[in-house]
């Protein structure tokens, strides 16, 4: 039997996410606004970057330059990063919630703090390298088989500043074995499964917590932070 990462077809999970309104409760899969999970999600965010602020002090000369990889509609650049970050470029391969992300992102923009919007999947994305500070991976990364996940993160490790940090936030199955979702053609990954991946990729975890407060029956989310094995 395949392994689940090998079930992933990104052209199918595109083509679900294209049929999904492009609101905070379609982004989050009927989880929005009348819910816990968009406030809890934030706190829980902002409070993982502040207890890392020793550990993401910025080098000499370096802007606070953020990337928010599977952006969705800016939800989490529109509610968090921008607070952390002087300027956020974004990825995102779903053409209406780029369209969305543009309106709700339009302030930052008019603030000069809104930076490249690139309308690729993560698969096809390399950062300029030495541009970021923070590279934020938050509920995208179950779209990558295993292999091309260690090829994006080892992309990302060159596109990181001197002291720079990536963060994947995720959810977690509750048991060793990975889980596909046909739904969106996307995989859960167990908690040892991501660590096994960040190791391949060269990448050492220097902080991880759970989310908190989120509702029973949805996975565990957990955030990693992580920086190049060798800094």
């Amino acid at each position: 039997m395949d392994r689940p990462d090998a079930q992933i077809n990104y052209d199918d999970a595109v083509e679900y996410w294209t049929s999904i309104p492009a609101t905070v409760d379609g982004v989050l899969g009927g989880y929005g606004d009348g819910t816990t999970v968009p406030v809890m999600d934030v706190l829980g965010s902002n409070h993982f970057l502040r207890k890392l602020k020793s550990r993401m002090v910025v080098a000499d000369n370096c802007q606070k330059v953020g990337c928010d990889i599977g952006a969705g509609i800016g939800r989490v650049t529109r509610d968090m990063l921008h607070k952390h970050c002087d300027v956020v470029d974004l990825v995102e391969p779903v053409k209406p919630f780029v369209e969305q992300m543009r309106v709700e992102l339009a302030p930052l923009a008019k603030e000069g703090r809104l930076g490249q919007i690139f309308d690729i999947g993560m698969q096809e994305w390399t950062p300029d390298e030495g541009r970021y500070w923070l590279i934020w991976c938050q509920w995208c990364v179950g779209h990558l088989p295993d292999d091309e996940l260690v090829r994006f993160f080892e992309r990302c490790k060159k596109g990181l500043q001197p002291n720079g940090t990536i963060v994947v936030k995720e959810n977690n199955t509750q048991v060793a074995e990975d889980d596909f979702d046909s739904t969106d053609s996307s995989v859960t990954r167990s908690d040892e499964s991501f660590k096994k991946l960040f190791e391949r990729a060269g990448l050492k975890l220097i902080a991880a917590d759970r989310q908190k407060g989120l509702p029973k029956e949805l996975y565990p989310v957990r955030m990693y932070a992580l920086k190049p094995a060798e800094s």
